[in-house]
């Protein structure tokens, strides 16, 4: 499926004369091709059938939902249906497709052995290497391990068509800061002396103590309790209210109360459905929310907030005033600099899985981004995954002969090795969709217990998600796809920024890294374990989000936010930003200066 942009909606749109001058409505469409993986020709068609059929309706995000529901839902559930029909007749393990082999040579034998010997001589010819096996024979016997050996990287074993006719490698399509120049190659002797800290404690482990599936609804109602008591506190502080009042309690007067955002129903939110739940120190009740008073706001599901407003019946609160959290304040050091001495710039470069293109399982996209970082030679390299994607074609069917760890080992020793000559620190970020992983969030680091000394000195292995300080600077990674899930759940109105901001800021805002509650559908959680690894410690210089949405490069409330893209989108090739910062010298008085970032995102 080709990349699809809002400006190629538009183009569509208007070669069929439909005007749409709200983002929020191509942004929904973006997410209908998206989730149903199809380009925008085609769902202009669908779309342009659907409205016809009812009348000629106007393209507004109603009449999306509602065309969503009643035809899209139907399309992917009559594919996923055919899938599975396929999947039931054509998959096999190896050792089915062993058990076929062997079943027909005994075949072939025993009717040898009732054959004459000039056919039975002409047989055995046909299975020499001058007379090779038949194309059905020879496709059993390929084993489809070989495809995903990074160790050979073997571009001749089916190699993705589309991926190496690509188009507009090395192109900067996103640029950030004064990129005029700007020098993308790094020193001589990368990551010398680059200093790579995770910050937290480290007593608090994330390796073990899971309790996903077995957890109490009374610890994960704990959990969001504290949540609730924890940022209202610090709200009435930062806005000094005096005093909160109780969320059902009916009054003649304005009052301020506490609350979750919520929805009253299993449905997408929306202005009608918005409820807010106070926590038990404030009765614990839910009431109805009208917001047709507030002329601005931008709402989601688990957003901790304070309303001001009446609530005559203490069924129904009319809010008129709406307060939203505050971010964290930035990190500081109290380490000083010599002022003589020379601060070098530092070059990263971030990339995110998958590293193969979905139509083959050769590592081409991996081996190009490994040539980048030998041309370019950056001090430290944030990975993050799947390195081997649970969604790809070929795994989803069974095709695969070698453990999902073995592949995975391979690939991260093809990484290391690579880089080797280059010297750079390589931070490997750990995703829900890497198939032998835990697949659960906060999410452990990968164990690579088969790194020797000097490897290990140049490897960093993290959680996801996580706070990383190199040489001073703060950087929030998370792989886990906010952007996408939040932007489907998030309402607005007559907000001036775009949703992408509104969504980063929501996150600086709730100091958290995954704010949604109830959290998207793939995503598991584990309460208690989030309550501690997943919020944030400090605000961020600079946030790491990589996402299947459109890349980007924005600053947010001081914050720089980086969305990569992904290393390959589909068949074709993607995207992975690098990173250029210019640090302070010597901070006056223990002051804070802000980082001098210059970034780009640049195709593969």
């Amino acid at each position: 499926m080709a990349l699809v942009t809002t400006d190629k909606l538009k183009a569509e749109l208007e070669t069929f004369e439909i005007t749409c001058k709200d983002d929020s409505v191509l942004d929904k469409m973006v997410e209908l091709c998206i989730c149903n993986r199809i380009d925008t020709e085609q769902m202009l068609f669908e779309w342009l059938a659907y409205s016809t059929t009812k009348g000629g309706l106007e393209l507004t995000l109603n009449n999306l939902e509602h065309f969503e529901h009643e035809l899209l839902n139907k399309k992917s559930k009559s594919k996923s249906s055919s899938w599975k029909d396929e999947s039931y007749n054509r998959t096999r393990d190896i050792h089915s497709l062993e058990e076929l082999i062997k079943a027909e040579e005994e075949e072939e034998n025993l009717l040898d052995s009732y054959s004459t010997p000039g056919k039975s001589s002409q047989k055995r010819v046909l299975s020499t290497p001058e007379h090779p096996q038949s194309k059905r024979t020879t496709s059993l016997l390929t084993s489809p391990g070989l495809l995903l050996s990074p160790a050979n990287f073997s571009p001749s074993v089916t190699p993705s068509q589309k991926y190496s006719q690509r188009g507009g490698k090395g192109e900067v399509v996103v640029s950030f800061g004064a990129v005029q120049g700007a020098r993308w190659t790094g020193r001589k002797d990368p990551g010398t002396g680059v200093q790579v800290n995770l910050l937290g404690q480290p007593e608090e482990s994330l390796c073990s103590g899971y309790k996903y599936m077995f957890q109490r609804l009374r610890d994960v109602r704990n959990v969001l309790s504290e949540k609730i008591e924890e940022m209202g506190e610090k709200l009435r502080s930062h806005f000094s209210i005096e005093e909160l009042s109780a969320i059902s309690l009916p009054a003649q007067d304005s009052i301020t109360v506490l609350g979750q955002i919520c929805c009253d129903s299993n449905g997408k939110l929306n202005a009608q459905s918005v409820l807010l739940e106070a926590g038990p120190e404030h009765g614990g009740q839910l009431v109805s929310v009208d917001l047709s008073e507030l002329k601005q706001y931008s709402l989601f599901p688990g957003q901790v907030v304070l309303m001001e407003g009446m609530n005559t019946t203490g069924r129904k609160l009319v809010a008129s005033k709406l307060y939203e959290g505050v971010p964290l304040p930035f990190y500081s050091t109290s380490a000083k600099m010599e002022t003589n001495e020379v601060v070098e710039p530092l070059n990263i470069l971030v990339a995110c899985g998958p590293y193969t293109p979905s139509d083959s399982l050769t590592f081409d996209p991996l081996i190009d981004l490994i040539n980048v970082i030998v041309r370019d030679r950056p001090d430290v390299c944030l990975l993050f995954g799947p390195f081997v994607d649970s969604k790809h074609e070929q795994i989803e069917k069974a095709k695969v002969t070698e453990t999902f760890e073995t592949i995975f080992y391979r690939c991260i020793d093809s990484i290391v090795d690579g880089t080797k000559s280059v010297g750079c620190q390589l931070v490997f970020v750990p995703a829900q969709r890497d198939i032998h992983h835990e697949f659960i969030y906060p999410q452990p680091p990968f164990t690579l217990p088969n790194l020797i000394k000097d490897q290990a000195q140049r490897v960093t292995l993290v959680p996801d998600p996580c706070t990383l300080l190199i040489d001073g600077v703060t950087f929030g990674l998370t792989s886990s796809d906010i952007l996408f899930h939040m932007g489907a759940e998030e309402i607005s109105c007559g907000t001036i920024s775009d949703r992408f901001s509104r969504i980063l800021n929501h996150m600086l805002t709730q100091r958290s890294y995954y704010p949604l509650y109830p959290p998207a559908e793939e995503v598991n959680m584990d309460y208690e374990k989030f309550q501690i690894h997943g919020q944030m410690l400090v605000t961020p210089d600079i946030l790491v989000v990589p996402s299947e949405l459109r890349y980007f490069v924005k600053d947010v409330a001081g914050c720089v936010c980086v969305n990569p893209g992904r290393l390959t989108k589909g068949q074709v090739g993607g995207t992975y930003g690098r990173l250029l910062i210019q640090r302070s010298a010597a901070p006056e008085d223990g002051k804070r200066e802000s980082p001098c970032l210059t970034a780009q995102v640049v195709k593969i």
